[in-house]
C-alpha cells in the first residue's frame, strides 16, 4: 500500500490570522502546588572544583575562600527543610540552626549549594571543630555551631536555575542571603582582586586557599573545570589499611599506613605520624583494632616493624604538601576520619583530586 505523501513543513507564522498557541503545559507535581515552571529536583549532583596549582587569569574569573568543612545542598521545599551531604545522605537532623534559618528566608522553595563550617578564635573554618562539634567520626551529635556558607543558587521559586549563568545566580542569591550576616546561613562572598594577590593573602593567613569560577557557565555537575581550587595545603581522604605500634605515641599509634585506589585495586601511597591529639588517638586505635585484617591489602616495601594491618574500612582526611616522585605523599599530616556516609569518597590516582 503506498504512504500518502507527507505534509509539507507549515511555514514558521503559518497562518498570521490564526491565534498564537503555546506547548503543552507540564502537569503540576501536587506536592508542588505553587511551582508554575520547572519541577523542584529530589537532589542535583554538585559541581565539583578541579586543583590547579595556581590562580587562573581573565575579567570571566571570580574568586572566594575556600571552605574547610561539609559539602551540603539545603533545599527549602514546602514540605520543609531538607539538608543533603555531598553523597546525597540526609543530615537535616544534625543542623538545626541552618534548617532553622533555612525555614526564615524569604523564599518559598529553593535549592542553596554551600559549606557547613565552624570557625576557630581567628575567624577560619576548621574542619576538626566541626567533626567534633558532630561528635566525630559516626557521631550523631547535633552541631549548634556550624554555619552554612552559601555560595550558589541551583533552583529558586519554581526555577530551575542550572542553566544559567553563575553570574546571574549569585545576583539572585545575594538577595535572599545579603552580606555580612551573622546568622547560620551566610554568603560566602566573591572577593574583588587579582587571583595571585589574593591567593598569596589566604596562605599568609593560614587559610585552605581560594576558588576561581567562570563568572559565565552554567552548573554542570562533576569536575568540568568551570570551578578551580588552588590550594595553600593539599587536603584528601586516603584509606587506613594499617598501622604502627609505638609505645610512645598517642594511642599507641606510631603511624597510620595509607592507601589510593588506583583502577581496582588499593596502592599504598605512605604513612602519617603526626596530627594526632590524644583522646582522638585512643578512640581510633579501638576502632582500628576491630576490624584487623590477617594480610595487607596493598604491596607494601617500607620496611617498618610493629605493623597490624585492618580491613581498607576507614578514611583519614590528611593534609600534605604534594607527592614524591615516587608517588608517596610529603609532609603529611592526620585531620580526622570522614564520616561513615562519605566514607567512599576516597582518594583515586587516575582520577583528578577530590573537593
Amino acid at each position: 500500500m503506498t504512504k500518502p505523501p507527507r505534509r509539507p513543513p507549515q511555514p514558521l507564522l503559518g497562518d498570521t490570522s490564526a491565534p498564537l498557541r503555546g506547548g503543552q503545559r507540564r502537569r503540576r507535581d501536587p506536592a508542588q502546588p505553587q511551582l508554575t515552571l520547572d519541577p523542584m529536583p529530589a537532589r542535583v549532583d554538585p559541581c565539583l572544583a578541579l586543583l590547579k596549582p595556581r590562580p587562573p587569569k581573565g575579567r570571566q574569573w571570580a574568586f572566594e575562600v575556600k571552605w574547610d568543612g561539609y559539602r551540603l545542598a539545603v533545599h527549602i521545599e514546602p514540605k520543609g527543610v531538607r539538608i543533603l551531604t555531598r553523597g546525597g545522605h540526609d543530615w537535616t537532623g544534625r543542623f538545626p540552626a541552618i534548617e532553622a534559618e533555612a525555614k526564615r528566608l524569604p523564599v518559598s522553595t529553593a535549592i542553596l549549594d554551600g559549606e557547613a563550617v565552624v570557625f576557630d578564635e581567628q575567624g577560619r573554618s576548621d574542619f576538626g571543630r566541626l567533626q567534633q562539634s558532630l561528635g566525630g567520626r559516626g557521631g550523631k551529635r547535633m552541631s549548634r555551631e556550624a554555619v552554612f556558607m552559601a555560595f550558589d543558587l541551583l533552583y529558586f521559586d519554581g526555577h530551575d536555575l542550572t542553566e544559567t549563568e553563575l553570574t546571574a545566580r549569585r545576583h539572585l542569591l545575594e538577595g535572599l542571603v545579603p552580606a555580612g550576616g551573622e546568622e547560620a546561613i551566610r554568603l560566602s562572598e566573591e572577593i574583588e582582586a587579582d587571583g595571585e594577590v589574593l591567593f598569596r593573602i589566604a596562605c599568609e593567613h593560614g587559610l585552605e586557599g581560594i576558588i576561581a569560577k567562570d563568572r559565565n557557565s552554567t552548573y554542570r555537575s562533576g569536575r568540568g573545570g568551570e570551578w578551580l581550587k588552588i590550594k595553600c595545603i593539599q587536603s584528601d581522604g586516603f584509606a587506613i589499611v594499617g598501622y604502627q605500634r609505638s609505645s610512645a605515641a598517642f594511642g599507641n599509634i606510631g603511624a597510620l599506613l595509607l592507601a589510593a585506589r588506583k583502577g581496582g585495586e588499593l596502592v599504598y601511597v605512605g604513612h602519617v605520624g603526626t596530627g594526632f591529639k590524644a583522646d582522638e588517638a585512643m578512640k581510633l586505635r579501638a576502632t582500628m583494632d576491630k576490624i584487623k585484617a590477617t594480610k595487607p591489602t596493598v604491596k607494601y616495601s617500607g620496611g617498618r616493624k610493629n605493623l597490624v594491618w585492618i580491613k581498607p574500612k576507614l578514611v583519614a582526611e590528611i593534609e600534605y604538601r604534594d607527592w614524591t616522585h615516587d608517588g608517596k605523599l610529603r609532609h603529611p599530616s592526620y585531620k580526622g576520619l570522614r564520616d561513615e556516609e562519605d566514607s567512599a569518597l576516597f582518594f583515586d590516582l587516575s582520577l583528578p583530586p577530590s573537593s
